[in-house]
């Protein structure tokens, strides 16, 4: 006659698989410069849901079942037990490393790659562009604020080490995006803008450029530039585009200015005025603090003459304060996965329980 004995937690079989899920904890981080978890407080829940996995194979293990009549009990009570009866609990003790792993997932566990000062080759840019009325013309298509959103979204993208900024101005001037690494963030603003947002019914440049020199202000990178993208004409603001010039200069800022539209009367809208440009304005302004003026009257052009810009300069080391993190919670998750499939076949298979 054999008795049936009460479910015990399997401390050996559990420091068995443990031990393998602790090296492979170091081996999912084996690439991994720093590392911290943005929800600490997740790892919390790791000893309570562990206690109720074991409280519940417990409480389905099997207890006094009573006594049971065999003909060969004697034979089997010598026979010693065989490699599936010693892991009868193999699939509880993978299902409570499943646990643990998904615990440290909702935690999400992070790579800290970068020390608080992030130091890259780049230059510091901000760029001023023009919101006012006359920048619906259409002699550049589909207008001048879309050709030259498209010209200057194409440019960030290929100056992922910079430090770029946005100013737009009209008949005052404001800053639309600080200084910034984010480029993804800085195209989706880019993208947003249309005419309207601000009072658009005049043109101060000098402002643009006064606000943007107030964003290069603290920076410390060696190369500093505006990019005033406008259609040429300041008729507003209480600096002058020649004053902002003379403040660039003294703080070593270069301005590139460039043209969009033309004076063309023939490409103007049907029924509505050419609205005027100035680009001796703009070359003066370029001229003073050494950097080039350029006409925005072809898109392919224009777009050449911008990366122009900023190759012939000198990089220099710039700070940007905050820390990149990269997301590691997928590797325990499909850690976590893994070892719940093969508990789930285990149970199916060999570790299947008959009542």
């Amino acid at each position: 006659m054999l008795r049936a004995g009460r479910g015990r937690i399997p401390w050996a079989l559990i420091a068995l698989v443990f031990a393998p899920l602790g090296a492979a904890y170091f081996w999912l981080l084996r690439d991994v410069e720093g590392f911290r978890f943005a929800h600490p407080f997740a790892l919390a829940l790791v000893p309570p849901a562990v206690a109720l996995v074991v409280w519940a194979g417990l409480a389905r293990a099997p207890g006094r079942r009573g006594l049971f009549v065999y003909s060969r009990a004697p034979d089997l009570s010598a026979a010693r037990p065989g490699l599936v009866a010693r892991l009868r609990d193999l699939p509880m003790v993978l299902r409570l490393g499943a646990v643990v792993l998904v615990g440290v997932a909702l935690a999400r566990p992070q790579s800290t790659q970068v020390t608080d000062d992030l130091e890259l080759e780049g230059i510091d840019i901000v760029i001023a562009l023009d919101m006012s009325g006359s920048m619906q013309e259409t002699d550049l298509v589909p207008n001048r604020l879309e050709a030259a959103k498209a010209v200057i979204a194409d440019f960030v993208r290929r100056r992922p080490s910079d430090r770029i900024g946005l100013v737009i101005f009209g008949r005052d001037a404001f800053t639309d995006i600080p200084l910034t690494l984010d480029h993804g963030t800085f195209l989706r603003m880019l993208s947003e803008l249309q005419i309207g947002i601000i009072d658009g019914r005049a043109t101060a440049i000098g402002n643009g450029i006064g606000v943007a020199l107030n964003r290069l202000r603290k920076s410390d990178a060696k190369s500093k530039v505006i990019i005033v993208l406008t259609d040429g004409e300041n008729n507003a603001g209480n600096i002058s585009p020649e004053q902002a010039a003379r403040y660039a200069q003294t703080l070593g800022v270069k301005i590139y200015t460039v043209l969009a539209g033309t004076s063309d009367a023939e490409a103007a809208a049907p029924g509505r005025p050419r609205q005027p440009v100035n680009p001796k304005l703009l070359e003066g302004i370029a001229s003073m603090t050494g950097g080039t003026p350029y006409l925005a009257t072809d898109t392919r052009a224009l777009h050449e003459r911008f990366q122009k810009i900023i190759e012939d300069l000198q990089k220099s080391r710039i700070h940007d304060r905050g820390t990149l993190y990269r997301e590691l919670y997928r590797r325990f998750l499909l850690a976590a996965f893994a070892l719940l499939a093969l508990e789930t076949a285990l149970r199916l298979t060999r570790f299947q329980r008959i009542p």
